[in-house]
């Protein structure tokens, strides 16, 4: 698999990245490349467009209906019904949590009744529940955010992309991360700064997360909103993580 990181910044659009966004590839057995999209926040889609062509689109996984993770659904929507010339192979899968189609679709003004219905076929998650895009086995995981939210491990070829969404500590986070090749952590809030609870990790919690699931071989901080100094977030996990602590950066891709 191949993991692009479109966007990182958490919460909102940031002066260096996009929000929430990540590209996952993979090949089939006959050598097709399916394109699976981990989440598409604000500012996400103009440079997605960097990396693929929108009709190659094989899916998007929605992990909750936080703008800054799904905010640019709208726009995806506009290409695929209005450009000229460009064409597509019936309606784009989109899993997401319930009332997704509904929801997505008061953002974009002036819709019909049938929604966005005629551009993509909207599927509900369930955790626990697997689904497939092509070669890749993607698996939600409830986790712990005000909202509906869930985390994605994704599998392919014996390669594991854990991606735990928006969440803070849950027994879920150890299934969701156990094992995994690359784990892409929330860590929106800092140690000493912010006290709320069950909204998001911290560095130290999204390391004692990963060790506590085991088998995590690369383990990456993301979803920092623009006002987390990095450097602060990973000395906090590095206390607790025993390995290298990275910080996602936009147009980062990882091959595994």
């Amino acid at each position: 698999m191949k993991v692009t990181v479109i966007g990182c910044s958490g919460s909102f659009a940031g002066p260096t990245s996009p929000a929430s966004s990540y590209l996952v590839q993979a090949d089939d057995a006959d050598g097709r490349t399916w394109n699976l999209l981990l989440d598409l926040g604000s500012g996400a889609l103009g440079p997605l467009q960097q990396h693929i062509d929108l009709p190659d689109l094989s899916a998007v996984a929605l992990s909750h209906l936080h703008p800054d993770h799904c905010a640019d659904v709208c726009g995806l929507y506009v290409t695929r019904k209005y450009h000229p010339t460009a064409t597509y192979a019936g309606r784009l899968p989109v899993w997401g949590p319930r009332d997704a189609a509904d929801r997505i679709a008061l953002a974009y003004h002036g819709l019909g009744e049938e929604g966005m219905g005629a551009e993509f076929d909207f599927r509900g998650l369930a955790d626990g529940v697997s689904f497939d895009v092509g070669p890749m086995t993607v698996t939600p995981f409830r986790v712990n955010h005000p909202v509906e939210a869930y985390g994605f491990r994704v599998e392919a070829g014996g390669v594991v992309v854990a991606y735990t969404g928006d969440t803070d500590s849950t027994p879920a986070l150890t299934p969701l991360l156990a094992g995994a090749d690359l784990a892409l952590v929330d860590c929106a809030f800092v140690d000493g700064r912010d006290e709320t609870r069950d909204i998001h990790l911290t560095g130290s919690r999204a390391a004692l997360a990963a060790v506590g699931a085991g088998g995590v071989k690369r383990f990456v901080l993301t979803h920092l909103p623009a006002w987390n100094d990095p450097d602060v977030c990973r000395a906090q996990a590095a206390a607790i993580w025993p390995g290298e602590v990275e910080v996602a950066t936009a147009g980062t891709a990882y091959d595994l």
